[in-house]
């Protein structure tokens, strides 16, 4: 799994969004048992702690130690550093594992039986993720631009997965249908453009380039929105759940 996030952890903290309450409504229903949860790719345990008021024990895992560094922290959430292909946990340990916008960098296959290995038969495994910022007409032509023109080349081939909602990923478990999921947020200007320099195409961009390629749309962005002012933004969230047959 690559690590492209170690370098902005601290913004990944600051300025990505929280998953909605309703989707973690849904992850417990789902789930036959509460005991035990693993949060794959926490990042900075958004699901996890979405998740901490359902189950007794959430094992979250991340293969970027700065990450965990600025993790939300609660007494039932424990991280570890491993890489979600190869853990130290026991077989047959959890009723639900939760991966958030981070399948598309796994080894599949490995993950898989690592998955297979560490759940309980029937437990759930549920597969998350969002597409692009949504604000207004004006606002989303100059995120598109960003996103399709300016970052153009530098966005890692996994992407294609988020861009094809999950659909062409993988997934050999007994599927489950779920609802429709979107997140919502009120958010100033700092925020989005808080959010654009922690994607891992804008990482990459500096590197290549020693310059923050958000510097390109800035003014546009505080053209359209203005300082202080708070707009309702949102994602459209995808979901692939599954049973765990053994």
């Amino acid at each position: 799994m690559k690590d492209n996030f170690s370098k902005v952890s601290k913004q990944y903290a600051q300025f990505r969004p929280q998953y909605p309450q309703e989707i973690f409504d849904y992850l417990s229903s789902i789930a036959a048992t509460h005991d035990a949860a693993w949060d794959v790719a926490t990042g900075n345990g958004q699901v996890a702690r979405g998740l901490s008021p359902y189950f007794k024990t959430i094992k979250a895992t991340d293969i970027s130690e700065k990450q965990i560094e600025h993790a939300f922290q609660a007494d039932n959430i424990h991280y570890t550093v491993q890489p979600a292909e190869h853990t130290s946990f026991s077989d047959n340990q959890f009723d639900l594992i939760t991966i958030g916008q981070a399948i598309h960098w796994f080894h599949f296959d490995e993950f898989y039986k690592e998955a297979k290995r560490t759940a309980k038969n029937n437990g759930v495994i549920v597969a998350i993720g969002y597409h692009l910022v949504k604000v207004n007409e004006k606002v989303d032509r100059i995120v598109m631009k960003f996103y399709e023109g300016i970052l153009q080349g530098y966005w890692d081939a996994e992407r294609k997965l988020i861009d094809e909602y999950y659909q062409t990923i993988p997934f050999p478990f007994k599927e489950i249908k779920t609802p429709e999921f979107k997140m919502e947020v009120e958010w100033t200007n700092e925020n989005l453009l808080g959010f654009l320099s922690s994607w891992s195409a804008t990482q990459h961009f500096q590197t290549r380039n020693h310059r923050n390629p958000v510097d390109e749309i800035k003014d546009d962005i505080l053209n359209a929105w203005p300082d202080g002012e708070t707009k309702t933004v949102s994602f459209p969230i995808f979901v692939r759940a599954g049973i765990i047959e053994k």
